[in-house]
């Protein structure tokens, strides 16, 4: 998000001494993406933020692929992956390609033994079960159901449940997560027809700064393998900074639904995208107000995209049958529509309680294993009569 903002204490003019009260100077960091020409923020540490003492051997955590080259349609069964206690070990990629992974999460304790950061991806973690705090080295936030939480590539974090039961469906984005460009105008700042505006934007609070010498494990992804370094100096040692790159959160609750006299197409409900794909959000909504419309989407050709749906909560309107943790992916090449029955019954409804998360790809995608173990493997059968 283009917003402008600053925690703690920073000097006034950039690239100049910052003096520590009792004597010495602190460490200017740019952190950025894109080279020097996407989104940064200038750091301010207690320590060097280089100051590596040991590594570890490297873990290959990309995902494996089973299945390439399909159209046949499949729903998996996300509520169905085990909870983990290692909050990494958690995540189970589901879906794949080179632009970006989709997996289903179910950790049961906070990350606190070590720190994380991807320097693969930003990332993208729907909360649908559970609260906590996304705790960062640029501040922290709080979170809970329908949250989406932003974790820009290299961010330092950890993360705090307050309970053992939760659920989250993250993303993974090889390229920088944006707000759509149609959103905003030549400033940055979102136009009166975005259906989000900068007050529902959670930027992060409390900084913590932690001026501690010792060893602190973080681990890092980079091309899909976790590396593991030791630190002499604590990772959130940031006594200030500023800028436009850094983690927020927003909630699909706050997203405003723009509806019509008559069906209005997916890109209505787009909120975030990166390179070859968006994120769009299905939310609890009035339907169309023409006296012959039909709510249910029609019949589509899926020819340049692959189209999955994660189902949160509420009755999905065009599925006969999906439960909370559902993913559905129709693929690219072959039409997709309504099941049986749900066009008609949609005739005469005037509202839906559903909440779902759309992600669309202009590129296939790829089957894991585990998405395999998952799938109702006669789901591509449920259009016949």
């Amino acid at each position: 998000m283009p917003i402008y903002h600053s925690l703690g204490n920073i000097p006034p003019k950039r690239h100049t001494i910052s003096e520590k009260p009792n004597g010495g100077i602190y460490y200017e960091q740019l952190f950025g993406t894109e080279g020097f020409h996407g989104m940064s923020s200038l750091l301010y540490h207690v320590h060097r933020p280089t100051r590596v003492a040991a590594l570890g051997e490297p873990v290959n955590v990309a995902p494996q692929l089973a299945v390439e080259k399909s159209i046949q349609s499949r729903m998996l069964r996300g509520w169905d992956v085990a909870p983990a206690n290692d909050y990494l070990e958690a995540r189970v990629p589901l879906l794949f390609n080179h632009d970006l992974i989709i997996a289903a999460a179910a950790p049961r304790q906070s990350l606190r033994s070590y720190f994380y950061k991807n320097a693969d991806s930003d990332e993208v973690i729907f909360v649908h079960k559970g609260t906590g705090t996304l705790r960062t080295f640029l501040g922290n936030l709080t979170f809970s159901y329908g949250d989406y939480l932003v974790v820009p590539r290299g961010m330092i974090y950890q993360i705090d449940f307050d309970t053992e039961d939760n659920r989250l469906m993250i993303t993974e984005s090889h390229s920088p997560v944006v707000t759509p460009k149609r959103y905003r105008n030549e400033f940055g700042q979102l136009l009166e027809h975005s259906p989000y505006c900068e007050r529902d934007i959670r930027k992060p609070q409390n900084l913590e700064t932690h001026d501690e010498v010792g060893e602190f494990v973080l681990k890092i992804k980079k091309q899909g393998v976790l590396h593991t370094a030791v630190y002499e100096t604590h990772p959130f040692d940031v006594v200030g900074w500023d800028g436009y790159n850094y983690p927020y959160a927003f909630s699909a609750h706050d997203f405003e639904p723009i509806t019509g006299r008559i069906h209005q197409p997916p890109p209505v409900h787009q909120t975030f995208e990166g390179h070859n794909f968006v994120i769009c959000t299905f939310a609890p909504r009035l339907y169309d107000y023409h006296p012959k419309s039909i709510p249910a989407p029609y019949n589509h050709s899926n020819i340049d995209s692959d189209e999955v749906l994660y189902y949160v909560d509420g009755d999905f309107m065009s599925r006969n049958h999906v439960e909370k943790g559902f993913f559905s992916l129709h693929p690219g090449g072959i039409p997709h529509g309504p099941h049986p029955g749900a066009y008609e019954r949609s005739i005469g409804q005037k509202e839906t309680l559903e909440l779902a998360v759309m992600i669309d790809t202009f590129k296939p995608l790829w089957l894991t294993p585990q998405a395999l173990h998952l799938q109702d493997p006669e789901y591509y059968l449920s259009w016949k009569e």
